[in-house]
């Protein structure tokens, strides 16, 4: 019974799927409107959002038809994950915004102080901390840069992934317009970013996860969103101050809970920044 609802299930899925492509189409949508790389918020949790649930790494055709229950539950034992992810997302501190080139748009002396007490406070926090990766953009670069140095043990790498860009066009609509083409760019990368670094821990993941993902506002609202599973129109509506933290957590079974939006009450009044 458990196999020939799993098998119901991915049916209804994948017809689902189609639905939806095929009522764009008929509703005559716009190219943004079918090609749109976020899948559309139903109020209702996803459970296989990161299409890392066990059943849908099993492949249900090869499961011996006398033998399913059994088979199916060694496979599902094998692909379920253990350990509880925790991703840190910083965004990068105040930085000079007249520089002409993004080499320019180095760190003002208030940024580099904003990194300073960034890296005390994950430092203060006790984890430990597997790995931080960093948007290649010069302003994440330095901040990174700074924040390492309260955390010397930890490896870093760098991604073009998580650099700044529009991931989406937002809802409500603001003054500060961009044309469609730009959405249509950056949006596929950062939903990419998205799905790279966003979802549940791999089975052969023993222990709980402590990573740090250094980039912009721009991704992080975005990827808050969608990890949440809320509109991802919404990313907008979130306002982050330069060098705050924002801390996700991924369980097992794919539940994710947010424990900090946009934290900088570590830094003085004086110290706070948006820009």
């Amino acid at each position: 019974m458990y196999l020939r609802r799993a098998l119901i299930a991915g049916g209804s899925a994948a017809a689902a799927i189609l639905g939806v492509v095929a009522a764009g189409k008929s509703k005559g949508g716009s190219d943004s409107e079918i090609l749109s790389v976020a899948p559309p918020a139903t109020g209702q949790w996803d459970r296989n959002w990161d299409r890392r649930e066990p059943i849908s790494m099993v492949n249900l055709s090869k499961i011996n038809a006398e033998t399913g229950e059994e088979e199916l539950q060694l496979h599902l034992n094998k692909h379920k994950p253990k350990a509880t992810r925790h991703i840190f997302l910083i965004r990068h501190s105040q930085y000079k915004l007249d520089g002409k080139t993004d080499f320019d748009r180095v760190l003002t002396p208030l940024g580099r102080e904003q990194a300073d007490l960034t890296g005390q406070r994950l430092a203060s926090l006790g984890h430990k901390y597997n790995h931080i990766v960093y948007s290649t953009m010069t302003r994440a670069k330095e901040t990174t840069e700074i924040i390492s140095k309260y955390l010397p043990d930890v490896n870093k790498s760098s991604s073009d992934l998580l650099r700044e860009g529009a991931p989406i066009r937002p809802e409500p609509q603001v003054c500060h317009w961009k044309p469609d083409f730009v959405y249509y760019e950056d949006g596929p990368r950062i939903e990419a970013a998205f799905r790279h670094f966003i979802h549940r821990a791999d089975p052969k993941q023993e222990e709980d996860s402590y990573e740090i993902l250094i980039c912009h506002a721009n991704v992080i609202r975005y990827v808050v969103c969608r990890a949440l599973q809320f509109p991802p129109e919404a990313w907008l509506r979130i306002s982050l101050n330069n060098g705050s933290i924002t801390y996700l957590v991924i369980r097992p079974n794919g539940n994710v809970s947010i424990r900090m939006l946009g934290d900088s009450g570590f830094m003085p009044a004086e110290k706070i920044s948006r820009t």
